[in-house]
C-alpha cells in the first residue's frame, strides 16, 4: 500500500487490443472505487507460446515493485508464455505477494477462467440439436494444442450422443488464424461430399470460412451452417453475422476485482469459472442479433482511427534523437504533441562511450542505473515543445540501486501519478533485443488511440536511444582513428600530416595574425650511442621521454610535433618565454635522470626562434632558424 492506496499490478500484452482494453477499463473503474491504484505492465507483441523466445520487452515484468505490491494479475492467454508467467509468479512468491491468473492455471495462484469447455459445448449442441446438422465438420486450431484438442473432443462427444459416427476426415486445422483456415477450406471444397455445418474453434476462422464459402457460391446458412467461438466484436459486422459464444472480458474483470478485494481484506478467495453466454446469429440460421450496436461502432471507429500522421512525426523524433550530440540534447528531442503524458527512464550506463552498450554480452552487463531523462509535463509547464530537464535532474549523480518502477529519483513522480484515477502504463525500452529502461504513460482517459500510440512511441524512442548510442560510439571510434592518423604512435605528438592540418587551422583564424609565433626545437643527445649500446627499444624510450618533457614544458595550446627520428619541435602562438621553456625542459630531464634506474642519462639540445605571424611567415624558414640555434647548443655541449 502506498499513500493509503492498495497497489495492483496487471501483466498483459497489447493493451490496444479491444478485449484487453475493455478488461482494463472495467477493472480500473471498479478498483478505483475501492481505494486501489492500477499499474499496467505490458508487452506489445504476442509470444505465441514459443517458450524458447526471450524478447527484451519482457523486461517490463522484471521491474514490477514486487516488494510494495498488494496483488499481481497475469493475463496468461494474452502474454502467451508459461516461461514468462512463471517468472512473474516466482518473483511475487519471493515477496509473498498474491497472484491472480486470468485465463490460465498455475499452482499457488488464484485462477479466474472462462469455462471454455462448457461454452463450446453450448454452440456445438445448438448447431447439432437445434438446427439438426447431420454431417458436421470441425475447423480446429493447431494440431496438439490443448484448447484445440479439448474442442475436438467436445465435438466428438456431442455428435456421438446424437448418433453421428466420427472419423478423422471430419476435422480440418485452421491454426486459429486466417490464411491456414482459407487453405483448409479450399482443400475441403475439393471433396465430393460437403458438410452441412462447419463448427469453428474460434471466430477468426468462422469469418474466413464464411468468406471462402461465399466466394465459392455456397450460401451460409442455407447450404452450410457456420459457427464460431470467442464472441469477438467483428462477428457483428460480417455478412452473415456469426453465431458464437460470448467470452466477454468484462466478466473476467468483474471477477478479478472481486478476488482482489477479498485478498486485500484478508478474506479467503477461490478459483472462479465463468460459463460463456451463447450468441445465436445469422450464420447458423437464427435471427440477426447485434450486441450493443452503438457501443461497438464507437469502439471500432476508435480502433481503426490511428492518426495517420503519427508514423511521420515519430520517424522525425527518432531521427532527431539519433543525430543529437549529447544525451541531454537527445532527450530534448523526445518532446512533441505526440509524446505527451509520459516519462522516459533509461539505464544511464548506455551513455558511457568506453564501449558500445549493445555489444556487451548480457552476462557481463552491470545492474541498470535507471534515471529519468524526460518528463513531458516539464515541457508543458514551460510552454516549450523541446526543452530538456534541468541538468541537475538529468545528470543526477546518485546511483539507483533498486531497478524497479518505484525507485530512484523518479519514485516520487510516479507515486504522484497513482492519484490520477486512471491506470499508469509501463512499456520496456529495448534495442537490439537488449532492455535499456522503460516508458511510463499516464493518460487521463481510456481513449484507445492513446493506448495504441503508446506502442509506437515506445518503439520510436527505443530506436532513437539505440541509434544515438551507436552514433555516439561511432564518433568516439572516428575520433580515435583520426587521432591515430594525426599523431605519432611512439610519442603521442602530432605527426607530419597531423601538424600540417592543425597549423593550417591556426593560419585560418584571423585573430592569430600579427601575434608572436615561437618555434622550439628539441633534439635527443646521443641517440646513436643509446641504440648501439642498449638497443633500439631503449632508443625509442628515450625519444618518448624527450617528447613528453617537451609537451609538458610548453603551453597547453602549443602544437608539439615529431617529424621523424628524434626531430621534435613545438609551435607556440602568442607571448611566451623560450628561455624559460628550454630551462624547464633541461630541469625535467635532470629530474627524470635522478630518479631513473637507467644506465644512461637522457638529455636534449634545444633551440628557439620567435617572429611575427603574418602573410610573409614561412614555417619551414622558422624551423630552420630554430634548428640552427639548437645545433649551436648541441655543438657547444660536444666541445
Amino acid at each position: 500500500m502506498i499513500n493509503g492506496k492498495y497497489l495492483i499490478a496487471l501483466c498483459t500484452s497489447r493493451i490496444y487490443d479491444l478485449q484487453t482494453h475493455g478488461f482494463i477499463e472495467v477493472l480500473n473503474e471498479s478498483l478505483k472505487l475501492q481505494n486501489c491504484a492500477l499499474m499496467i505492465f505490458s508487452i506489445n507483441s504476442d509470444i505465441y507460446w514459443e517458450e524458447d523466445l526471450n524478447p527484451a520487452e519482457t523486461y517490463v515484468f522484471d521491474i514490477l515493485p514486487y516488494d510494495e505490491l498488494d496483488c499481481v494479475l497475469i493475463m496468461d492467454e494474452k502474454i502467451k508464455s508459461h516461461t514468462v508467467s512463471n517468472r512473474i509468479i516466482a518473483r511475487a512468491k519471493e515477496q509473498k505477494i498474491p497472484v491472480i491468473v486470468i485465463d490460465g492455471k498455475y499452482d499457488q495462484t488464484v485462477c479466474i477462467n472462462f469455462d471454455y469447455a462448457s461454452g463450446f459445448e453450448k454452440i456445438v449442441r445448438h448447431v447439432i440439436e437445434e438446427h439438426h446438422a447431420e454431417n458436421p465438420h470441425m475447423m480446429a486450431g493447431f494440431p496438439g494444442n490443448s484448447f484445440s484438442e479439448e474442442r475436438i473432443n467436445i465435438f466428438k462427444k456431442v455428435i456421438a450422443e446424437n448418433g453421428i459416427p466420427f472419423d478423422d476426415s471430419m476435422v480440418s486445422y485452421g491454426h486459429f488464424w486466417a490464411d491456414p483456415t482459407v487453405e483448409a477450406m479450399e482443400a475441403l471444397l475439393e471433396r465430393h461430399d460437403l458438410p452441412d455445418a462447419i463448427i469453428c474453434a474460434n471466430d477468426i476462422m468462422a469469418i474466413n470460412v464464411c468468406g471462402v464459402l461465399t466466394k465459392a457460391g455456397i450460401s451460409v446458412p442455407d447450404q452450410i451452417l457456420v459457427s464460431g467461438f470467442d464472441g469477438y466484436d467483428e462477428i457483428f459486422f460480417t455478412s452473415p453475422k456469426i453465431s458464437s459464444v460470448n467470452c466477454d472480458t468484462g466478466l473476467l474483470a468483474n471477477a478479478a476485482c472481486e478476488a482482489i478485494l477479498k485478498i486485500v481484506r484478508g478474506e479467503p478467495v477461490s478459483d472462479t469459472y465463468i460459463i460463456p453466454e451463447l450468441i445465436p446469429n445469422e450464420s447458423c440460421g437464427c435471427p440477426s442479433h447485434t450486441w450493443q450496436t452503438q457501443a461497438l461502432l464507437t469502439r471500432f471507429n476508435n480502433s481503426f482511427y490511428r492518426h495517420q500522421d503519427d508514423a511521420r512525426i515519430l520517424y522525425e523524433i527518432t531521427s532527431n534523437m539519433e543525430t543529437s550530440l549529447t544525451p541531454w540534447e537527445m532527450a530534448a528531442s523526445i518532446h512533441n504533441h505526440k509524446t505527451k503524458t509520459h516519462l522516459c527512464i533509461v539505464d544511464r550506463n548506455c551513455f558511457r562511450t568506453e564501449q558500445n552498450y549493445f555489444m556487451i554480452p548480457v552476462s557481463e552487463t552491470t545492474k541498470k542505473d535507471l534515471h529519468l531523462i524526460n518528463d513531458a509535463d516539464y515541457a508543458e509547464e514551460h510552454r516549450f515543445d523541446r526543452i530538456p530537464l534541468p541538468e541537475s535532474v538529468f545528470y543526477d549523480p546518485s546511483v539507483n540501486e533498486k531497478e524497479s518502477v518505484l525507485s530512484g529519483g523518479y519514485r516520487a513522480r510516479i507515486i504522484e501519478l497513482l492519484d490520477s484515477g486512471y491506470p499508469i502504463i509501463f512499456h520496456a525500452l529495448d534495442y537490439m533485443n537488449k532492455p535499456i529502461g522503460f516508458n511510463c504513460y499516464y493518460y487521463q482517459s481510456y481513449t484507445i488511440t492513446n493506448y495504441s500510440r503508446a506502442a509506437s512511441v515506445t518503439s520510436a524512442i527505443s530506436l532513437g536511444i539505440g541509434g544515438f548510442v551507436n552514433m555516439q560510439y561511432q564518433r568516439v571510434l572516428l575520433e580515435k582513428m583520426d587521432a591515430m592518423y594525426k599523431h605519432d604512435a611512439l610519442t603521442g605528438l602530432y605527426n607530419r600530416s597531423g601538424f600540417q592540418q592543425a597549423f593550417a587551422s591556426v593560419l585560418d583564424q584571423p585573430e592569430n595574425q600579427g601575434r608572436p609565433i615561437t618555434v622550439i626545437m628539441s633534439d635527443l643527445d646521443g641517440l646513436k650511442y643509446i641504440n648501439d649500446t642498449f638497443g633500439h627499444e631503449e632508443g625509442d624510450k628515450a625519444i618518448a621521454t624527450v617528447a613528453s618533457v617537451l609537451k609538458e614544458s610548453c603551453p597547453d595550446t602549443a602544437l608539439s610535433v615529431r617529424f621523424g627520428g628524434d626531430e621534435l619541435f613545438s609551435v607556440i602562438i602568442g607571448d611566451c618565454h623560450p628561455e624559460s621553456i628550454i630551462a624547464m625542459i633541461n630541469s625535467k630531464l635532470e629530474t627524470y635522470n635522478h630518479y631513473s634506474d637507467s644506465k644512461y642519462a637522457i638529455r636534449s639540445s634545444n633551440g628557439a626562434y620567435t617572429t611575427i605571424l603574418n602573410e610573409q611567415f614561412d614555417i619551414h624558414e622558422a624551423l630552420k632558424a630554430a634548428d640552427k640555434n639548437m645545433y649551436i647548443e648541441k655543438n657547444s655541449r660536444r666541445s
